[in-house]
This record gives C-alpha cells, sequence and structure tokens, in this order.
C-alpha cells in the first residue's frame, strides 16, 4: 500500500516507529563502528550475517532501550541484539552483544531480553547460540529499579541438557557477561580474546594485582590451563563454522550414506606391547565415520580425549583414554573433563562410545594433593547414571578403577562390552599388584623388580589376561 493510501494519524505511527527501529539498529555510531571495522573485526549485525544462514534473521526486542523513563540515555538495542534465526537450516535462538554500544554492558531492558530469549529457547526446545563481548552489568544499574535480574542466569543454567547451547567469546566478556556464557554447554573462544570476573582495573584496585588482560583471561590460559572454555577458534569465520559443525551433531542425529573408516586397518595404529604409548585420535578418526571427529577440549585434561563423531551416520560423544599422555594413567582434570563430558551430552541422548586403554587413575602424592579419586568418582557416577546407550571396548588394556570410570563394568546397562584380541584385564596390574601383596619374591625371575629398579614391562599373567573377541565381559 503506497503512503498516499494511509491513513494521517496511521502515517505518523508508522513513521514513528521506523524512527525508532532506525535508533535501535544503529549501535555505537559512525565512528565506534568505523573503528571496529579498521580492527579487522566485525560489528554485532555482521557477525549476525556471518553466523546465521542468509535470510533467516528475525529479530526480537530490537526497540528495547529506545525508551526513556527517568530521564537517563537512551540505548540502541540495549547493547545486544537477539532473535531467532537458522543455522544449518535448523532454527535457532541467537544474540550477541554489541560491544560499540557502552561496551556492550548490560543495562535492565538488556537483562530483560537476555531473559527473554532463554526462555523461548527453553520453552520451544531450541539450540541456543551467544555470542560473548561486553563488559557485565552496567554501572548505572543501582539508579535504576529492576527486580528481576540476574533471573536470565536461572533460566540459561536450565539449558544445560535440555537443548544444545553455545557461547562464543569474540572480544571481552567480564561478569555477569562471562558467566552467563559459562552457563552454557560448549564455550568456544577467539585468538586474542578474554575472559574473566572482573577486568585487569578492577583487580588492580581490589587486589593491587598489575596484570595484563591476557595473563588474567585469555584464550590460551582458559583453554589449556583453567579449563573455563573448551576450544579456541583462529577467527570469525572459524568460529562460526565451528558452531555449525558442533550443532550438527544434535539438530541432525543420522545422516544418510557416511562414509566409513578403514576400520580393518586399526592394528597398523594400536601397538600390541602393552607399554608402547601410541595418539588415539587418529584411532578415533579411523574407527569412527571420515572426517566426522569434532575434538572438544583437546588442549585441557589431554589424558582423555573426548569429542563429538558419527558411527555409520549416527551421532555420538567419544570418549577416550589417551596412551601418548602419561601412558594413558587418569589423573584429576581429565577425569573432571571426562565426567562435565558425559553429564552434558547424556541429557541430550548422545549414545557416548568410550575406548578404554588405561593402567588405571594416577596414584602418587601429588594426585592425591589434586583430589584425583574425588574426580574421578564423579567420572564414575555420570557414566553410572547415564540413560543414554553405552558402548565400550577395550584396546589393550584396563585396570582397576580406571577401567569402572571408562564403562567397563558388567550389567551397569551397557549396550555392548568388547575387547581387542589379547587384552589384559584385572584390578591391578601383575606386576603392581604383587608387589603390593608382598608377593614379589614369588613371582618368575623376569618380573621380580626392585621398588627403586623402572619399571619393567607389565605382566602378562592369565589371572589379569583373557584373549576377547567381540562379546560381553559378564559373558567371556
Amino acid at each position: 500500500m503506497s503512503d498516499e493510501k494511509i491513513p494521517e494519524d496511521w502515517r505518523n505511527l508508522l513513521a514513528e516507529f521506523e524512527r525508532r527501529r532506525a535508533f535501535g539498529r544503529r549501535m555505537g555510531g559512525t565512528e565506534k563502528l568505523k573503528k571496529r571495522a579498521d580492527g579487522g573485526r566485525r560489528n554485532a549485525r555482521e557477525l549476525i550475517e556471518l553466523f546465521i544462514d542468509p535470510h533467516t534473521f528475525e529479530e526480537i526486542g530490537t526497540l528495547v532501550g529506545g525508551q526513556s523513563y527517568h530521564g537517563q540515555d537512551t540505548v540502541p538495542a540495549d547493547a545486544l541484539i537477539g532473535g531467532l534465526g537458522k543455522i544449518n537450516g535448523g532454527t535457532v535462538v541467537f544474540s550477541v552483544e554489541d560491544f560499540t554500544t557502552l561496551g556492550g554492558s548490560i543495562g535492565h531492558g538488556n537483562n530483560a531480553k537476555r531473559l527473554r530469549l532463554a526462555t523461548i529457547a527453553l520453552e520451544s526446545r531450541l539450540p541456543f547460540v551467544m555470542l560473548l563481548d561486553g563488559a557485565g552489568a552496567r554501572a548505572g544499574n543501582a539508579l535504576e529499579r529492576y527486580p528481576y535480574s540476574p533471573i536470565d542466569l536461572q533460566v540459561l543454567a536450565r539449558l544445560s541438557g535440555t537443548v544444545p547451547s553455545v557461547a562464543v567469546v569474540v572480544g571481552s566478556s567480564a561478569g555477569h557477561s562471562s558467566v552467563g556464557g559459562l552457563l552454557l554447554d560448549f564455550v568456544v573462544m577467539l585468538e586474542g580474546s578474554v575472559m574473566f570476573a572482573a577486568g585487569p582495573p578492577l583487580v588492580e584496585a581490589a587486589m593491587g594485582e598489575v596484570v595484563l588482560k591476557e595473563d588474567l583471561g585469555g584464550a590460551e590460559l582458559h583453554t589449556k590451563f583453567s579449563g573455563v572454555a573448551h576450544n579456541v577458534a583462529a577467527g570469525e569465520e572459524s568460529a562460526a563454522q565451528l558452531v555449525r559443525d558442533y550443532l550438527a551433531y544434535f539438530q541432525n542425529r543420522h545422516v544418510a550414506g557416511a562414509e566409513a573408516g578403514d576400520q580393518v586397518a586399526l592394528f597398523d595404529l594400536i601397538p600390541a606391547n602393552l607399554r608402547t604409548p601410541y595418539d588415539i585420535v587418529p584411532v578415533i578418526e579411523r574407527l569412527l565415520d571420515r572426517d566426522s571427529f569434532l575434538q572438544i577440549q583437546p588442549d585441557y585434561g589431554r589424558a582423555i580425549v573426548t569429542g563429538l563423531a558419527r558411527l555409520n551416520g549416527h551421532a555420538v560423544a567419544v570418549v577416550a583414554n589417551q596412551p601418548a599422555v602419561m601412558a594413558g594413567a587418569i589423573d584429576a582434570v581429565a577425569a573432571e573433563k571426562a565426567a562435565d563430558f558425559i553429564n552434558r551430552c547424556d541429557p541430550l541422548g548422545l549414545p557416548v562410545l568410550f575406548l578404554a586403554d588405561t593402567p588405571g587413575v594416577m596414584s602418587g602424592a601429588a594426585a592425591e594433593r589434586a583430589g584425583t579419586l574425588r574426580s574421578t568418582a564423579r567420572m564414575y557416577m555420570a557414566q553410572s547414571k547415564m540413560r543414554s546407550p553405552k558402548l565400550h571396548v577395550t584396546l589393550r588394556k584396563s585396570f582397576g578403577f580406571g577401567g569402572f570410570v571408562m564403562a567397563m563394568n558388567a550389567f551397569d546397562k551397557q549396550t555392548v562390552t568388547l575387547g581387542l584380541p589379547g587384552v589384559s584385564l584385572g584390578r591391578l596390574p601383575a606386576q603392581g599388584g604383587a608387589q603390593a601383596a608382598s608377593m614379589t619374591t614369588a613371582m618368575p625371575a623376569p618380573w621380580r623388580k626392585s621398588r627403586t629398579a623402572a619399571p619393567g614391562p607389565l605382566a602378562t599373567s592369565w589371572p589379569m589376561t583373557r584373549l576377547l573377541i567381540p562379546g560381553n565381559y559378564a559373558n567371556a
């Protein structure tokens, strides 16, 4: 309908509506947008175009922040752009903090919008994706009445295990912003991004500690040492692809025509000698469908490998010992990582494939101080409480509690439990068990070692070893 055919009073209302909508879309203004572009970074609305399938984004809450109630300044979209769109052809709830507008800080309208978007994802069972680039709670919030903060965190917490949820740190994320992201299942950080409870100025003021922002909360710190984030993306394009890849396992549980790996050739990757280290990742990639393995948290808790893949086209989660790291012994960090991964995948209905090759739980004074027993108990509880199909394969060895946490438990809801020929099983490796029982002198000469001698190869005496063909250990 042309403007001439619209009644004048309606034309005035529509003109005011367009003015407000244009204000809501302007972000931080020409100067700040140019500065961001000159730095080689996309602005918030350009990031939406990168992450969301073309022409599918429908914004919600554009006018939030555009009305002044108590004389405060109006804020375009209140520094948060969100709505519904499609990724991989499936509908998602998507939001991005606009750093060019008041540093992406969270005002009351912003908080209400976050709550609304999270509620839509929860009630409609839609994947939720949040891009973080904000300073946390806005300093002026205390001057305005708003009774609902921080209810958005309560709803975000309920998303985990209900729908797939992803946070991507594309710039700097602090305070409330970072906490909200960490409640989600999968946390990605761009190279050069930072995330912390409080930034360097506040840390210096409160603690007297002078620290660079990268040392306080950089991507390397959080993916290698703290475990706060899962994966690092080289740039915005890589992050968008990583989000698409991650969501695909949950959006399309089965892909027809998937190409299987060369499973027959596994033995050239797995040494028969129990003490020879090897990298489990090529084994996973060959065992499962070709080019389907997405490793989650690859640089943290490296004694266990976790990730998503496809098996005959079906999406599965993978938990595998890594014999290339500490011979596959399970330490506290690896156990916590695995427990968290299982607890996030199982409620979403993904089967979990356990690939065991471990001498057991890490022992020693340092391991005890680190709380390894507590962490491995948590991992055991996670796999024991699983409701999804549980698949176990022992590749070479699985001893003691280390085997239990890797789901090698008879009559414990395993869908299938398999082992390669010649696997070594038992409560303890033969040599260590004999020494613990003061039976060293009764052992054959090749295995007799003093407590100070370098450890020899693991014994393979009959009580500790079974030759298995595919089947269930309970029936072996």
